[in-house]
């Protein structure tokens, strides 16, 4: 017998769908016989048919709805026709007569993706994405914000003509284009590991995204955890960081040692010194709080949480300081929006005037009369503590900070200890940011040298990936390790994470600084940006032939 398709159009009657297409597919078990549902509420649609259906379909609805326009031939039921006797409806009693019309609506997906160093996951995400919506026969259109800015940006008409926007990101992404529209959110996670699953959901769960009142006005958006904020202003600051960093580097370069004395002044190397040190570096901070703040409560959050930033700068309090801003004043304004209730006319001025007046009141006075001193005071002790570390106490933070780099390779455990080692940069630590990005590189090119190494233990299609897995090492993207741990994560993870501590233990015994916080192999060259290159180069490869041997012992002989 041919499959039977059905489709469920309940409406407000959710329950009583749901109810009607158990019924039928009990009924359909009974008879032997293959069934797909798809279910259509008002909340959207779960399990949608594929275009290329070809069996029995069946169209489900309350009485008096109106079957959609079908080319094929179709039998129109009611729900209580199909809960009173669904064997019967099965069978074709209570069936209407066929009808001729136009083909179920196909619905119209656009989406954002977009991650806190808008390298890989960004753009694994979007590949998820695109290859779900092939899968369930959708258009879609994808905009990855990446660490270049919008990759393929969508247009004022596509995102008008759009039934559905999917944002899966993990920082916050400017909502306010989407005013009026259908809109779900998610992290880069559900897109990559399941693109389909994910706009299935998302055709079910998306929320109308509410009208803002002027352009400038905060739109409104689902609340998101802390870690999402920072990661959020971690991504904003990354730029400051790299710029700052490399134009430092380069002045020591040009100048060596002594570039950022006063008897260097004139120098090119000098100039080079103050605009990375006093431009790039000294907006680290602020950036950091301004986005953290703008994540929590949109624009008007920038201003309070870039003031607060400067002030915790100023105050000493460095990279903790401006956390601590960027909560403050994120929070501080979304608690003020919601209060504040002007009449219309006047709605304008809270966006552009009360909230950012406000805000950066109630951020900078909180920050210098309770929270700046005892923050600067903590990351003072911190930084001695960390400048001091020698021996075992160096080894041990550089094997935590390296086990978490391998952990989740671009995940939460991941991203915790990259967001650490980048804020110290702000205060002039480099070595964990060192064993961070070696840490980081190891996974990826342990599982391209262990495919060279233990042939057997892997399948074809990881034999040709692997390739693109050390290019991944070489630039610091730990996420190129993913498909490989994905397919044998019990014994690839905990292999990973042993060379991965190993190389993050050796890079800081050794004192390796590192002043920018990405690159990886390409940034090595650069006078000044890495120190003890030697010692760090051979931890890399330290970690990598660990990881390596060890993944190719724990594994089994593919099949």
């Amino acid at each position: 017998m041919s499959r039977i398709f059905a489709v469920v159009e309940a409406g407000e009657s959710g329950v009583t769908g749901v109810l009607a297409g158990e019924a039928l597919r009990k009924a359909a078990r009974a008879e032997g016989r293959a069934i797909e549902i798809e279910l259509r509420t008002a909340q959207g649609v779960v399990n949608p048919l594929p275009e290329d259906a070809d069996g029995d379909l069946l169209f489900i609805a309350p009485e008096g709805m109106d079957s959609p326009a079908e080319t094929r031939p179709h039998r129109r039921l009611t729900l209580e026709a199909v809960l009173a006797d669904p064997a019967a409806a099965l069978a074709g009693g209570g069936a209407k007569a066929a009808e001729a019309a136009v083909p179920l609506a196909t619905p119209r997906i656009v989406a954002i993706t977009s991650c806190p160093t808008g390298i890989a996951h960004t753009f694994m995400a979007a590949e998820g994405l695109t290859e779900g919506a092939r899968q369930l026969g959708y258009p879609i259109r994808v905009e990855t914000q990446g660490s270049v800015g919008a990759g393929n940006p969508l247009t004022p008409e596509e995102i008008a003509a759009a039934d559905i926007v999917l944002i899966a990101a993990d920082r916050e992404v400017d909502r306010s284009r989407f005013a009026g529209k259908r809109v779900f959110t998610s992290s880069t996670k559900p897109a990559i590991t399941g693109g389909a699953k994910l706009i299935e959901r998302a055709l079910a769960e998306a929320k109308q995204q509410a009208a803002s009142a002027t352009p400038t006005a905060p739109a409104a958006k689902e609340r998101t955890g802390p870690y999402k904020h920072l990661m959020t202003g971690v991504s904003f600051m990354l730029p400051f960081v790299v710029a700052g960093g490399l134009l430092i580097a380069l002045a020591f370069a040009l100048g060596g040692i002594h570039a950022n004395e006063d008897a260097a002044a004139g120098t090119l190397a000098h100039t080079l010194f103050e605009i990375g040190a006093k431009g790039g570096f000294a907006l680290i901070v602020p950036a950091l709080a301004g986005y953290i703040a703008f994540s929590i409560a949109d624009r008007p959050g920038i201003a309070p949480g870039m003031i607060g930033g400067m002030l915790a700068a100023n105050l000493g309090a460095g990279f903790l300081g401006g956390i601590a801003a960027g909560f403050i004043a994120g929070y501080g304004v979304d608690a003020l929006n919601r209060l504040i209730r002007l009449p219309k006319n006047l709605q304008g001025l809270k966006p552009v005037l009360i909230l950012p007046l406000l805000g950066s009141l109630l951020t900078g006075l909180l920050m210098i009369y309770a929270v700046g001193t005892p923050v600067a005071m903590a990351l003072a002790f911190l930084t001695d503590w960390l400048r001091a570390m020698q021996g075992s106490s160096a080894l041990l933070l550089g094997l935590i900070l390296g086990a978490m780099m391998a952990f989740d390779m671009g995940g939460p455990v991941n991203k915790a200890s990259y967001a650490f080692s980048v804020g110290l940069i702000a205060s002039q630590v480099y070595t964990p940011m060192a064993a961070t990005m070696a840490a980081g590189m190891t996974p990826p090119l342990a599982v391209a040298l262990a495919t060279r190494l233990f042939r057997n233990r892997f399948t074809t299609e990881e034999h040709e990936a692997s390739g693109a897995a050390a290019v991944l090492g070489l630039a610091f993207v730990t996420e190129g390790a993913i498909p490989f741990a994905a397919r044998d994560p019990l014994r690839v993870i905990p292999a990973l994470m042993t060379g991965s501590a190993i190389a993050g233990a050796i890079s800081m015994g050794a004192g390796v600084e590192l002043k920018v916080p990405h690159g990886g192999l390409f940034v090595l060259p650069i006078p000044g940006a890495v120190t003890h290159v030697a010692a760090y180069a051979g931890a890399i490869v330290a970690g990598t032939l660990v990881s390596a041997v060890l993944v190719g012992l724990l594994k089994r002989p593919a099949a």
